[in-house]
């Protein structure tokens, strides 16, 4: 599940910022698209694509689930963001087709502006069925929605299968795996109206409601979206009482409300862990992105890694190289290098004890952040360096969190135990959670 949330006010930069929640082992890769690269990797249609919307024209920076070709959320050259959501619809899923994401990272690479973009995955919506495969395991597949923005405005896009409607953000607006607009559109799909009444979703335009129509009742329960969309737009509106600013938005997505992380790892609010409790999914956030959109260029900062409460936002500019290019890339297995696993490490040692390992490292983690925020993105050296201090600091914070004597928690332990290939490659057994004596 994931958590997104936009804010576009009259004269000032568009934030838009994202939460991305997948399976706990599921690496997310933060990575620069090149215009010159052909889509060799892309979906079946990519020549098809490429002849009626012509070559990827635009640099996007983009953080993508590994194996996987599109993209959770990003950023290109000319200030244009996406971040997409799946949702849950009465109208299935193709078993082949293009995936919100893939939709998402071929808008990024060929508009320059949300209302291109917004035609873009509404043009692509016409042609392809919107399916394929959605999950890293299992067959899970889903309807996507869209925060599109760009330095003027911000639209909110959403979907049920090849249907759509479209609004408008006028100040600020939040995302959380449920479809939330009604008879409210700004724009529509021509067919929507006459599909809900053939179905029998609605008996006419009277009582049309394009969330009310196509919304799956029982997903919309099971994914905790209503409490999540809940809280998320209690912190926007915080937010928006005074000036908004990157700090600020990493503070919504680091959120775990008053009731502690255990919220999160029920998938109540905006940071979420993977969880052994029965009521709710394994799914946790696995990468982050806050993007500051103004007519002077756009200002990114990535995680690059799970759990943004325990993580630093780091910026990229498209004028440095690449950050993470003297780390060696992280995959399907774990490894003792790269920064998405070293974090990890710190991150499934943590919350044994969350509060007071927390506590052994939060210091140092505070400070990298400052520092952090105060980098400037078009300093390739810089944001090189920032990126490298973060991935060289992981295995003391580790050690320092599992040095602090742990609660036992057996489920806790069953539950890591069997997350899969990456968890039981780990080696170290750091993951564990070090000492369990208390």
């Amino acid at each position: 599940m994931c958590d997104s949330l936009v804010v576009a006010r009259p004269g000032a930069p568009v934030w838009l910022a994202k939460n991305s929640d997948r399976h706990p082992d599921e690496v997310q890769v933060v990575e620069r698209t090149w215009p010159e690269r052909h889509m060799e990797q892309g979906p079946r249609a990519s020549r098809e694509i490429d002849a009626w919307l012509g070559r990827a024209r635009f640099e996007a920076l983009i953080s993508r689930p590994h194996w996987l070709w599109g993209c959770e959320m990003g950023v290109n050259e000319r200030g244009v963001a996406i971040g997409n959501e799946a949702v849950f619809c009465r109208p299935p899923a193709a078993k082949r087709g293009l995936t919100g994401m893939h939709m998402q990272r071929i808008a990024l690479e060929r508009a320059g502006s949300a209302e291109a973009a917004l035609e873009v995955i509404t043009g692509l919506l016409a042609r392809y069925p919107q399916g394929g495969r959605m999950s890293w395991r299992g067959g899970l597949r889903y309807s996507s929605s869209f925060l599109i923005a760009d330095h003027a405005e911000a639209w909110v896009l959403e979907t049920a299968g090849h249907l759509w409607a479209a609004q408008r953000v006028r100040g600020a607006r939040t995302l959380s795996n449920m479809l939330t607009i009604e008879e409210d559109f700004d724009r529509i799909h021509p067919e929507a109206l006459a599909t809900a009444k053939a179905r029998g979703y609605c008996r006419g335009a009277a009582d049309f409601g394009f969330a009310r129509c196509f919304a799956s009742g029982l997903y919309r329960r099971l994914t905790g979206g209503v409490q999540r969309r809940q809280a998320t737009d209690a912190l926007v509106a915080g937010l928006c009482a005074r000036a908004v600013d990157a700090p600020g938005l990493a503070r919504a997505l680091q959120d775990h409300g008053a009731g502690g992380p255990a919220r999160g790892l029920r998938m109540l609010m905006p940071c979420a862990h993977a969880s052994w409790l029965p009521t709710r999914s394994s799914g946790q956030t696995t990468g982050s992105m806050i993007a500051r959109l103004d007519a002077a260029g756009p200002q990114v900062w990535f995680t690059g890694t799970s759990s943004p409460c325990l993580s630093v936002f780091k910026p990229v500019g498209f004028s440095a190289a690449d950050p993470l290019a003297g780390s060696p890339p992280a995959g399907e297995q774990a490894d003792a290098e790269s920064l998405w696993w070293r974090h990890e490490r710190l991150h499934r040692a943590t919350l044994a004890d969350y509060s007071r390992r927390r506590a052994a490292f939060e210091g140092e983690r505070a400070r990298l952040q400052a520092a952090a925020w105060a980098v400037d993105p078009g300093d390739p050296t810089a944001v090189a360096a920032i990126w490298e201090a973060h991935r060289a600091a992981l295995p003391g914070w580790s050690a320092a969190a599992s040095s602090v004597a742990a609660r036992r928690l057996g489920l806790f332990y069953a539950f890591w135990a069997h997350k899969g290939r990456g968890a039981r490659s780990m080696g170290d057994r750091a993951w564990r959670g070090g000492s369990r004596a208390r």
